[in-house]
């Protein structure tokens, strides 16, 4: 397997990497802004559990996801690329849970710009 398989960059890494630049629709600046609002800091599921402190599993995501949006592509690894295809299984599955009626303060919303997609953008 040459490296440029092993670090996604295959057929399966352009897939993933479009995927990605699909489902993320925030700009990396914009997402660091968010991620400093206390709507941010409020929603998501954090490792110790609702009351665990820390930061929310998907406010970490946004912090990677920016560094993500920075990077050239030859420089993403398979940890990288790995991330990408979770931040678009996240996105796809919250997507189709989209509540009815105006969704923009809402958890829903906040926590899909947790992980760079803001559902009103288009």
């Amino acid at each position: 397997m040459s490296r440029d398989d092993r670090a996604g960059r295959g057929d399966e890494g352009r897939d993933t990497y479009r995927e990605f630049t699909d489902a993320v629709n925030m700009k990396p600046g914009e997402l660091s802004s968010w991620l400093e609002t206390e709507e941010s800091k409020t929603v998501g599921w954090h490792k110790g559990g609702r009351t665990g402190g820390g930061e929310s599993v998907g406010h970490e995501s946004g912090r990677r996801i920016i560094g993500l949006l920075r990077r050239k592509r030859n420089e993403l690894s398979e940890a990288d690329y790995k991330h990408m295809r979770k931040v678009v299984g996240y996105v796809r599955r919250h997507m189709a849970q989209r509540p009815s009626g105006d969704v923009r303060d809402t958890k829903w919303r906040w926590s899909l710009m947790n992980w760079g997609h803001d559902p009103l953008k288009r």
